[in-house]
């Protein structure tokens, strides 16, 4: 049987990304394949059978051992799937680095950094290379990727900025946190404020040189926000679950960006909530730890 659609869901053997690729199967046929990714093999492979397991479609799901720090597997992982399959189809990027109220920025910022920006930025380059025509690639992101949400002093970091130079952006932050001058350049504590904003950036600089070929096939790269989300990563800074999402619901609103029939050229390159843009220059500065825990 030859396979038609193929989906790949990275961070997808626990909490959002396995709702996603559930999401994925339920909404797909049985010529199509859904890859989820993981660095544990024992957890991609649960996942995967669980998935298979609870969906009601009769698409194929396998898990795929993917460390996604590593840049070179994500290339190879990219090349792959084009000599298998002649591309892919469907790619939402999930991935993210756990980080405890109690642990400290500056130690985790390497982990934190690579896992949810450099893994972002290899992904945005080697499966944008390969996303057929009509594809959906998609980051997930937050609220906090607007630009507004960072000091004045760096929007033109990131404004406007190519694929290249908001990677030159997210290394000298990285620096200015190991050498301590960090909050003086008006970098803020909280790792996950320019970590956002970078995402969003990166997309933004991708969509921007693929505009006008992805809107006359179809194709849309956006960020995304999923909401609010009760998950083992984020639980631990909630202090009202209230308005926090199950998993499964949270990946409505992504999946209905992956199904959507046609690309509506106001979301291309841009942060999607709920369907709607979150505009780019909105968001203030986080004050207060509470405030930056925002879905």
């Amino acid at each position: 049987m030859t396979t038609s659609r193929i989906a790949l869901v990275t961070g997808a053997n626990q909490g959002l990304g396995c709702a996603l690729a559930e999401g994925l199967a339920a909404r797909m046929g049985e010529r199509d394949l859904i890859l989820l990714t993981g660095r544990s093999r024992q957890r991609v492979a649960d996942a995967a059978r669980e998935v298979t397991e609870l969906s009601a479609t009769r698409a194929r799901v396998e898990g795929r051992v993917l460390d996604v720090t590593d840049t070179d597997a994500i290339a190879r992982l990219a090349e792959d799937l084009r000599a298998q399959y002649g591309g892919v189809d469907v790619v939402v990027s999930n991935a993210v680095a756990r980080l405890l109220p109690e642990e400290s920025q500056a130690e985790r910022a390497d982990e934190f950094i690579d896992v949810s920006n450099t893994a972002t930025h290899a992904i945005l380059r080697s499966f944008g290379a390969v996303l057929r025509p009509g594809g959906r690639l998609l980051v997930v992101a937050s609220t906090l990727g607007t630009l507004g949400h960072l000091d004045g002093r760096l929007h033109h970091l990131f404004d406007g900025a190519s694929l290249e130079q908001v990677e030159y952006a997210v290394e000298s932050w990285r620096g200015a946190i190991h050498n301590g001058t960090a909050r003086e350049a008006g970098w803020p504590l909280w790792l996950n404020v320019p970590s956002k904003v970078a995402q969003v950036a990166a997309v933004r600089a991708v969509a921007a040189e693929r505009r006008a070929h992805d809107l006359a096939d179809g194709t849309l790269v956006a960020a995304v926000c999923p909401g609010m989300v009760d998950t083992a990563t984020s639980r631990p800074w909630f202090s009202d679950y209230s308005r926090a999402q199950s998993p499964a619901r949270a990946a409505e609103a992504v999946l209905d960006l992956v199904f959507t029939e046609h690309v509506d050229p106001a979301l291309y390159g841009e942060l999607v909530r709920f369907g709607k843009v979150l505009p780019w220059h909105d968001g203030t500065p986080p004050v207060e730890q509470d405030d930056l825990i925002v879905p």
